[in-house]
């Protein structure tokens, strides 16, 4: 067996992405990582008995260059005697490229895919520099540690037996397995912040800092990963303790009690209560976390109020309150 098709299978039984008789959707763009991907999966297949089917998305945001590659695609499953679903973005609305739209679009897709065709799980092509990438671009943006476990190798329905596998191991993969693939030229712009990460960041980090960066980031991501779960774990056992009045929609704790938890839990709690109000915890920063924790450890006698992000915390007492604004 290939020593790095023997690496993702270790690596799928450490994070148990696939059992026997699972049936995979695969998501191809015609890329390095994609083929790469596809073929070891099939690969696998035969000895891990699972299922596998094409995915790809024809966003027809480079013109020509995006039919060429669902062409390849198609190819491509072909070769493999593989069922292929397509996706023509482009005939369906004018779409936007931002980067979270089209991720939207792609997982809709598979997602689609999966229910119509009684499938289980999507296999996506992240790989160590995408992982590193990620890492970045969110220490960037100042995201705690749920943002920093970056990538996950399973989330759900979706694997990623590639994480742990460099784009260098890619390519070498490819080239001695003779397998062509396409080349996505925006990569080389610099519209997204990851792109801009990618070609200008890293390049330098690694020349002026530390050669195995991407390798580093990833490892990290890892760690920090496991922490996370922990500290969730953790903060689980405590929220099952907080009340909650469903004919109001308002949680309400004993400040007294909540104050003595570690802070790290304080925070990932009172997340949990505000994901279960708003369903999200889009622009709720760490300040906003800040404030609530400050009353809470308010001694002050007379009730205290906070408002943000459409959420309401008020203070009697002992006793904190926290509902969406009515």
């Amino acid at each position: 067996m290939n020593s790095l098709i023997k690496k993702i299978q270790n690596f799928s039984h450490q994070f148990d992405l696939w059992e026997e008789g699972d049936k995979i959707v695969v998501g191809v763009s015609g890329g390095p990582d994609s083929v790469c991907l596809l073929d070891i999966l099939v690969n696998l297949a035969k000895k891990r008995k699972f299922e596998l089917s094409v995915a790809h998305i024809n966003y027809g945001l480079r013109g020509r260059d995006s039919d060429n590659d669902e062409i390849f695609v198609r190819e491509l499953a072909q070769k493999y005697n593989l069922k292929i679903e397509v996706l023509n973005a482009k005939k369906e609305s004018k779409i936007s490229s931002t980067e979270n739209n089209l991720r939207n679009i792609r997982y809709d897709f598979f997602r689609k895919i999966i229910k119509e065709n009684n499938f289980n799980l999507i296999a996506v092509a992240h790989n160590q520099d995408d992982q590193a990438e990620t890492m970045l671009m969110r220490l960037i943006r100042g995201s705690g540690l749920l943002g920093l476990r970056s990538i996950l190798p399973k989330n759900n329905n979706i694997i990623r037996p590639l994480l742990d596998i460099s784009r260098g191991e890619i390519i070498d993969y490819l080239n001695e397995n003779k397998l062509s693939y396409r080349i996505d030229k925006t990569n080389k712009e610099n519209k997204f912040l990851r792109n801009k990460i990618r070609n200008k960041l890293i390049p330098i980090l690694e020349k002026e800092y530390n050669p195995a960066l991407k390798k580093t980031l990833a490892e990290a991501a890892s760690s920090i990963a496991q922490d996370y779960d922990f500290i969730f774990t953790s903060s689980e056992k405590i929220f099952k303790r907080i009340n909650f009045d469903v004919s109001k929609n308002v949680y309400f704790f004993s400040s007294e009690k909540f104050i003595k938890n570690h802070p790290a839990l304080q925070k990932q709690v009172l997340r949990k209560i505000i994901f279960k109000l708003k369903n999200n915890l889009f622009n709720v920063e760490n300040s906003h976390l800040e404030e609530i924790i400050k009353i809470i450890k308010s001694n002050k006698s007379k009730s205290q109020k906070l408002k943000f992000k459409g959420l309401k915390v008020i203070k009697k007492g002992d006793i904190i309150y926290i509902s969406t604004q009515g």
